[in-house]
């Protein structure tokens, strides 16, 4: 299973629509993730002709109604349980113990990974027994101004799980670019 992974789009305010680099990467993969603040239901619509697309409500979604979007989702993703939640301590920065009662609290159920957003910094992080990706963002890498900036690809396969941020540049996602890349055994 291929999953796509974005967050923090902002749109319309940053852009209209998205890098059309993002619409080629995710034009082969089995369902997307957009862990939050989208803005608006179009980026939602787009990514959802696409393959089927899940949405982490973030705080730039206040007051948006839609059954894709919600405040945390548990989805079992080819046997792998991933959670999805849009603001979210980073692990670079806070304590596993602090981590694990931010899982507690907002997932029913332990994930394997949970997908994040809001800080716009990309990374993967394995703490304990567990994974966290946040895909940056495509549009305000950083928080910085417009700019190209970052999308997430999840493969999980029989026997591993892969896990690349990658770089969008005006010739697509660069192959020399790879901001992160995990592979664990399953």
């Amino acid at each position: 299973m291929k999953i796509g992974l974005i967050a923090d789009t902002h749109m319309p305010g940053s852009m209209q629509s998205l890098w059309p680099q993002v619409t080629k990467a995710f034009s082969d993969v089995d369902v997307i993730l957009h862990a939050g603040d989208l803005h608006t239901l179009d980026v939602v619509d787009e990514l959802c002709r696409l393959a089927p697309t899940y949405v982490a409500m973030g705080n730039g979604d206040v007051g948006i109604v839609d059954d894709r979007l919600q405040e945390t989702w548990l989805l079992d993703l080819a046997g792998v349980k991933v959670g999805m939640i849009h603001h979210f301590p980073s692990p670079a920065r806070k304590s596993p113990e602090v981590i694990a009662k931010r899982v507690d609290r907002h997932f029913a159920e332990r994930p394997d990974i949970v997908i994040f957003g809001h800080t716009h910094f990309e990374g993967v992080y394995q703490v304990n027994d567990m994974l966290y990706v946040n895909p940056g963002s495509p549009t305000l890498p950083r928080n910085q101004s417009l700019r190209m900036g970052t999308i997430g690809e999840m493969e999980i396969l029989e026997d591993e799980i892969t896990i690349i941020i990658h770089q969008i540049t005006e010739a697509g996602l660069d192959p020399h670019g790879e901001i992160e890349h995990l592979c664990l055994p399953r």
